[in-house]
């Protein structure tokens, strides 16, 4: 195996696993409370959901795809015997990666022309939202150019990964696989190295309580305009609202 290729599918993956694996420790146990989106909601909402939206669908579908055929490879393809299934699944996931597609489109066009948002935008925030367009864009041409890759993926990448996981990195067949392919590859190291550094984190700490948490009671009964009065001295003293 050449040099490069021991670089870009062992070095790499072993070097973002390392940075992710560290890196999102460090950020928890010093910046917990800032594991946010930094949500601009409540600066344009209403292109927001245009961009937000099909970008989250799309992306959460592929996410899990690919975990999928990583995790179980065999009943994908067990699943892809029948060719019918075969091409629900590979035109459901093209669809679903142009949603994401158009939507990260959506969101880098209302980031560049709304004055406010791109304000609080960070060099970071661009870093990653580009990596990720172009991420996306290799997914759709792969999928395009090289079919049914639900099979070969489970098939050939998958083995691969494991490998990685298991300290036993066998590169011969990514190394073999068309450039295209291999960039796609690598560029997903790469976004896994940002992660702790960049909005992405947030994936991280989704808030699934959310889901099951009660409801939750706040009871207001200071007078409204007392509170609102910038004339009013600043207290120190508990708040008297439940």
């Amino acid at each position: 195996m050449s040099l490069f290729n021991n670089f870009l599918f062992i070095g790499l993956p072993y070097a973002a696993l390392v940075v992710f694996l560290i890196g999102t420790i460090y950020m928890y146990r010093s910046a917990k409370f800032k594991f946010s989106s930094l949500s601009s909601e409540f600066l344009e909402a209403k292109s927001l959901f245009w961009g937000s939206v099909p970008f989250h669908w799309g992306i959460i579908f592929l996410f899990f795809g690919h975990l999928i055929g990583l995790l179980i490879p065999g009943a994908v393809l067990a699943w892809n015997s029948v060719p019918l299934r075969m091409v629900v699944i590979e035109v459901t996931a093209f669809a679903f990666g142009i949603s994401a597609f158009i939507g990260l489109i959506n969101l880098i066009i209302r980031r560049k022309t709304n004055r406010r948002i791109w304000t609080v935008t960070s060099k970071m925030d661009l870093l990653v939202e580009i990596l990720l367009l172009v991420e996306i864009f290799l997914g759709l041409w792969i999928a395009y150019e090289f079919r049914w890759g639900s099979s070969w993926f489970a098939a050939v990448l998958s083995p691969y990964i494991v490998s990685i996981f298991t300290l036993n990195p066998d590169i011969s067949a990514a190394a073999n696989l068309h450039w295209v392919i291999q960039a796609h590859i690598a560029l997903a190291f790469v976004i896994l190295l940002l992660i702790p550094f960049s909005r992405l984190v947030h994936l991280l700490v989704y808030p699934l309580h959310y889901l099951w948490r009660p409801y939750q009671r706040v009871i207001w009964y200071w007078g409204r305009k007392k509170v609102r009065d910038s004339n009013g001295t600043w207290s120190v003293s508990k708040a008297k609202n439940n």
